[in-house]
């Protein structure tokens, strides 16, 4: 039997010369707002993917125009911390180039939307000057290292932010074409040929996700990544790490041969042998992943198709060491503290509540404009959350007053007093510009959450956190698929619906509903919030009482996920 052959993204990694292709001509090339296909698979690479309205093509197309294209870049914040100068470029990078917004992102990153193409370079030019870049932001390669930002934790939150800072570092693609293409760096001739150390000249099958937790907080979801740490802290001091390996979010609907997994905690670390283990975990997925079939190609699936011991047994081969037996420890949730928390050092921290992560300014809700003020006073830090929103982090005693009269000018001060529904919610881009969603999400998810507030109130709910997750496509991006409740876009209007995920994001949800209408919800939603109020045990969470009334089973690893269970009357 012949062997399968290599998926075309192979092809394109092989012949780029280390992830330039032709981007460059592509870029220098006016007739036209996009770039050829090949290309726009390595610019992923470089932090950006060309995209174009959605919801202008039909009327392009009446007239027979090209698709209105623009680019979408993301720029690498490692740990999520960013200077107030960060912030204020980012926020003039928004105006002068792209649509006038800033994403924050699901994976504590800055998203810019709405980039034309002649604008692109001046772009990346501009992050770079801001100490920031894009390289390696999309793209088969370790994505952006997410790290903890919680203020409690403060005593140990900059060894967390070392240890995701140093990962990144190290696993930053080594190639020149970022600086040659972007940054007019010189293209250096030698006769020795250039070398990628860790990737090698087809870098992983595919995408790679890093995460650093610290314990009682699940932030950024742990479970959902291809590899992570758990920080281990001993008399306020991280002694290691517990290594968790094999999680992901995406799938492919009507396929059972895809689905999200929970990782696996494999073992324990040292602080000083972490970086080692996230470059070998790198490598042996390097080597063994899935070239063949790229909905098959994450390290979830090596592992699901080989086993966890396999893995383990690989792993201590390329490392020269065995990992040491995992410690205990204790996940809470995975939402973020809201409001502000004064910390043993006598620092002021605020989290504000940013709905969907969109940093924009409307007639009613100044609040980029707001946050622009507070960057140009702010002698502390800037905290982007896994959950899409925002800490104002180490604010002085002396500037928390100027900065409080800031939040009340611009309306921001109450930004968190919502449902506690609305505050556990994410939801990705979707529509207009992601082309590959099915349905709505962020655009939908505030509108069902107003109409779900009503059955909340109803049944005394809304100061009772539950997880609520949306996404326009099933590759999970806000991942739904570990929410109590979880929507994922099936077509116009109509959703898949999940129940039964863990508050702290440690179990899988399992479908509920097929391919049902995002205005029905509402009232398929309503008889459960009410048996929940009346029926739940001391401390039960929606997650734990929908699996525990029959509403869904438990969900197992591997296609169970996709199995639907009917109601229990």
């Amino acid at each position: 039997m012949s062997e399968k052959k290599l998926s075309a993204n192979e092809g394109i990694k092989t012949r780029s010369n280390y992830l330039r292709g032709t981007i460059a001509e592509g870029l220098a090339d006016l007739s036209t707002g996009s770039l050829s296909e090949d290309d726009q698979q390595l610019l992923k690479f470089h932090g950006s993917y060309q995209q174009d309205d959605r919801d202008l093509r039909a009327n392009r197309r009446k007239h027979r125009l090209e698709k209105a294209f623009s680019f979408m870049i993301r720029i690498r914040v490692p740990g999520g911390v960013a200077t107030p100068a960060q912030w204020l470029a980012t926020d003039d990078m928004a105006e002068t180039y792209a649509n006038g917004t800033i994403k924050l992102t699901t994976r504590q990153a800055f998203q810019l939307h709405g980039i034309i193409k002649t604008n692109l370079k001046r772009t990346v030019k501009a992050i770079n000057a801001a100490a920031m870049d894009s390289i390696a932001a999309c793209g088969d390669v370790n994505r952006n290292v997410m790290c903890n930002p919680n203020p409690h934790l403060s005593s140990v939150h900059a060894e967390a932010l070392k240890l995701s800072q140093d990962i990144s570092d190290h696993l930053t693609p080594a190639t020149r074409a970022y600086h040659e293409i972007w940054l007019d760096g010189e293209k250096i001739e030698s006769s020795e040929e250039e070398v990628e150390p860790i990737y090698g000249t087809t870098y992983l099958p595919r995408k790679f996700k890093i995460t650093v937790a610290v314990p009682p907080s699940n932030d950024v979801d742990i479970y959902a990544n291809d590899l992570s740490f758990i920080a281990i802290v001993e008399q306020g001091k991280v002694v290691g790490y517990n290594v968790a390996v094999g999680g992901g979010m995406g799938m492919t609907h009507g396929n059972e041969a895809t689905f999200p997994r929970l990782a696996d905690i494999i073992g324990f670390c040292t602080p000083e042998q972490a970086v080692d283990v996230a470059e070998k975990v790198v490598l042996v997925q390097r080597d063994y992943g899935d070239r063949t079939d790229r909905k098959h190609s994450r390290l979830k699936y090596t592992i699901e198709d080989r086993g966890i011991a396999w893995f383990k047994t690989e792993l201590d081969k390329y490392l020269g060491y065995h990992l040491a037996p995992a410690r205990s420890f204790v996940f809470e949730d995975n939402g973020d503290r809201y409001g502000w928390v004064e910390d043993a050092n006598g620092n002021h921290h605020l989290t504000l509540f940013i709905e969907g992560g969109r940093v924009v300014d409307t007639p009613s809700y100044p609040l980029r404009t707001g946050l622009r003020e507070i960057a140009k006073i702010h002698d502390g830090d800037f905290r982007l959350t896994a959950n899409q929103n925002v800490i104002i982090a180490n604010i002085s005693p002396k500037n928390r007053p100027v900065i409080e009269a800031l939040l009340e000018r611009y309306g921001i001060k109450d930004s968190h007093l919502k449902s506690a529904m609305r505050l556990n919610s994410l939801a990705c881009v979707a529509l207009p510009t992601c082309g590959l969603s099915l349905a709505e999400a962020e655009r939908y998810l505030p509108t069902l959450i107003g109409d779900l507030e009503n059955a909340l109130e109803e049944s005394g709910l809304r100061h009772d956190a539950i997880t609520i997750r949306m996404t326009g496509c099933p590759n999970g991006c806000a991942r739904p698929y570990i929410a109590e409740i979880g929507f994922v876009g099936r077509s116009p209007g109509k959703y898949n619906v999940y129940l039964g995920g863990g508050f702290a994001g440690q179990r899988l949800s399992k479908l509920y509903r097929t391919d049902f209408p995002g205005e029905e919800v509402p009232a398929l939603l309503a008889p459960i919030f009410k048996r929940y109020a009346a029926e739940r045990l001391e401390g039960e969470r929606f997650g734990d009482f929908a699996i525990r009334s029959g509403y869904v089973a438990e969900t197992k690893q591997g296609s169970d996920f996709h199995a639907n269970v009917a109601v229990t009357a």
